[in-house]
């Protein structure tokens, strides 16, 4: 741990969930976590079967062209027996950049699919350090792409397209969204950025202040932007798609929600994004939750802060997908 400064505490609950968890997940990763890491993620794929099966969800596997016409998939989740036409949730899926799989997260949109009859698709972009920039936001946005293309066969209305992801995946969809924009298309009706990564050149006060501490401290963020930019990273060298937080004009972007925790590595550079969407004049919703560490809901769900977490999100997402 080095040049830590004070810090907001972490809420009661969620510290004594942390204590709980113990040593089970690193506060810090390491290259040579990765592949353990990797591996007990993809040991989860058999649970989310299963939860996708109790609520009566099905799903299917497409290959379709990433990046540099290289096949990838994607897998597209709806209720059994789902008819005619409801939005499309396009998902990227968190994990620093590095470990991590398309099925990660896809629970927390399950009953936005259920509510609107709408359709998930999840994309398995390929990670760093094996895939560096700008593989995994391009193969994020050749899913976008395609889910567009095929939004009839698929029961999506075109208009109504939704891009979400949390953390590594809250950085990927905001730079599939500038790409969208700059490439001038596809449509997105929103942006759902999940205490998204967001900024390479770790000069915040909050990454100074979550070091050695909670999740996804100081050194697993330094570990995920040099895995994904080598050299490039903190260089005039990286674009504004891998890393949106350069980005200087946000005019034009989709209304944007973003959450983050008030100790975590992401907070600042999570409020500095929502301003400048404002500056730009693209309506945003921010939240930033006291005493949250980094995907605090997922580790203690039934904590009070991380109810009023999932209620923020779930109201914006009925105020756009409900209109």
């Amino acid at each position: 741990m080095t040049d830590t400064i004070a810090r907001p505490p972490f809420d009661p609950e969620l510290e004594a969930a942390l204590l709980l968890a113990g040593g089970e997940i690193p506060t810090t990763l390491t290259l040579e976590m990765i592949p353990f890491m990797r591996e007990s993620i993809v040991s989860g794929e058999d649970q989310m079967a299963d939860l996708l099966a109790s609520r009566g969800f099905v799903s299917r596997d497409v290959t379709i062209a990433g990046h540099g016409g290289d096949e990838i998939v994607v897998s597209v989740v709806q209720k059994q027996g789902r008819t005619g036409v409801g939005p499309g949730i396009f998902h990227t899926h968190g994990g620093g950049m590095i470990i991590g799989n398309r099925w990660l997260g896809v629970d927390g949109f399950l009953d936005w699919a259920e509510r609107f009859n709408g359709v998930i698709v999840t994309v398995e972009y390929r990670l760093a350090p094996e895939f560096p920039d700008p593989y995994p936001v391009e193969d994020c946005y050749a899913g976008l792409r395609w889910t567009a293309e095929h939004a009839d066969e698929l029961g999506i209305d075109p208009r109504r397209i939704v891009i979400a992801g949390g953390s590594a995946g809250g950085g990927l969809a905001a730079g599939t969204a500038l790409l969208a924009r700059d490439r001038r298309g596809p449509a997105l009706l929103g942006q759902m950025l999940l205490y998204p990564m967001l900024d390479d050149r770790d000069e915040t006060v909050s990454t100074r202040q979550i070091d050695g501490v909670g999740l996804w401290d100081r050194g697993s963020n330094v570990l995920g932007w040099t895995a994904l930019l080598g050299d490039r990273k903190g260089t005039a060298e990286v674009s504004i798609y891998a890393a949106p937080a350069r980005a200087t004009d946000l005019a034009g972007l989709p209304p944007a929600f973003i959450d983050c925790g008030s100790a975590e590595v992401f907070r600042d550079e999570d409020v500095a994004y929502a301003t400048r969407l404002w500056e730009a004049g693209v309506q945003a919703e921010l939240h930033v939750w006291a005493g949250g560490f980094h995907a605090f809901e997922a580790f203690a769900p039934q904590s009070a802060v991380a109810q009023a977490m999932l209620a923020a999100r779930d109201n914006w997402m009925n105020r756009l997908l409900g209109a």
